[in-house]
């Protein structure tokens, strides 16, 4: 009985560990594939005031042909509709670069046109605000105009042209854009001067040395991995914390092999005695208990990877548990069970197992010989 209670217990734990760090895995990639879309491979930024110039620009263009560069100036926003307030990050980008490098934009924009103080927002913005094509929002920046005595905020009038879905709603209700003209008249932008450039890359590691490579002292490229460092690291530390705390489950579980086993050494010590009498080596007597632990052990460990296994494939394929979409980005439990993570979780199931058949082993060649077939 001990037996299959510790089989099914390292069978569960492991299924439990495997599921769980494919869910794991899998928020870790979804929220990966949202965040690269919407922050863009490689960004260079620059800095000082003065900004980026249209040489730059075609400097990077004509350096680096094989890399798709999107110039963009960028402000804050007050977004004002009836009575509601919300605040919002405002991109000027020319639509047909930034469809290029973004494919959140390029579906949005599709034949919409900016120009003409035109603004395409996300979908989170467009529902709390109830709009509709062509209807108005008020901008209220961060720029201040002289007015009489006072400074006044710089207001102006966007014309709902289009609408996004990032699938994360921090963007949905926070991102809005607009021509990159349109906003540079209401900023009093300089002519062909930039904020800074987004770029689309296949290899942005590599890309982005070339690009620091011939980029000037004023201006420096950014991955998307080092501005959103801490939020993966975060979540690395959460998901190495949760492989520990699932993996004692496992060396629960293994402390009943152990105790299944001492118990048969303690059943069968006259005949452990016997046979070390009869000449058999401590080594096949330890060999044997050694065996049973790793049958009992072993066995949870492949039925615990086909039940995890075939977990895996039930909550990644149906629709067995409903998540809101714009809170985690998918109405659909992400499921994404890497090979080494299968590896890691077996290897160390298969450690505690070894470890826990070893020490029953070991007890069963100390049997003293004379004293167990004098007295039982």
């Amino acid at each position: 009985m001990c037996a299959i209670l510790a089989f099914l217990g390292v069978s569960i734990g492991l299924m439990v560990l495997i599921v769980a760090m494919a869910i794991m895995n899998g928020f870790d990639k979804e929220f990966e594939r949202k965040l690269f879309t919407m922050n863009y491979p490689i960004t260079i930024l620059s800095h000082f005031k003065e900004g980026i110039s249209r040489n730059d620009l075609e400097n990077l263009r004509s350096n680096l042909p094989d890399i798709k560069f999107s110039p963009y100036i960028t402000t804050q926003a007050i977004v004002k509709g009836g009575d509601k307030l919300e605040g919002a990050v405002v991109f000027g980008v020319d639509a047909k670069s930034e469809a290029e490098v973004n494919e959140v934009v390029k579906n949005g924009l599709k034949d919409a046109n900016l120009t003409g103080f035109g603004a395409m927002i996300g979908k989170g913005l467009k529902e709390q605000f109830m709009l509709r094509k062509d209807d108005k929002i008020m901008l209220i920046f961060t720029k201040f105009d002289a007015g009489g005595f006072s400074l006044l905020p710089k207001m102006k009038r966007f014309d709902v042209k289009a609408e996004f879905h990032s699938g994360l709603i921090a963007y949905d209700k926070a991102y809005i854009y607009t021509d990159i003209n349109d906003l540079a008249k209401v900023l009093d932008y300089k002519d062909e001067s930039f904020d800074g450039i987004h770029i689309y890359s296949n290899d942005p590691f590599k890309d982005k040395e070339r690009i620091k490579a011939i980029l000037p002292e004023n201006m420096v490229a950014l991955g998307w991995w080092e501005q959103n460092g801490n939020f993966f690291s975060a979540l690395a530390l959460e998901k190495r914390a949760l492989f520990i705390v699932l993996m004692l489950i496992i060396l629960v579980a293994s402390l009943n092999i152990i105790s299944s086993l001492l118990m048969t050494v303690m059943n069968r010590r006259q005949e452990i005695a016997l046979l070390l009498a009869l000449g058999a080596s401590k080594k096949e007597v330890k060999s044997v208990f050694f065996r049973l632990g790793m049958v009992i052990g072993g066995g949870g460990i492949v039925f615990g990877a086909i039940l995890g296994l075939l977990g895996v494939w039930i909550f990644g394929s149906f629709d067995i548990v409903k998540l809101p979409a714009d809170v985690y980005g998918s109405s659909k439990l992400p499921m994404e069970l890497s090979v080494s993570d299968f590896c890691m979780i077996i290897f160390g199931a298969l450690a505690i197992v070894i470890i826990s058949s070893y020490y029953p082993a070991k007890k069963a060649t100390e049997v003293d010989v004379l004293e167990t077939l004098r007295n039982e």
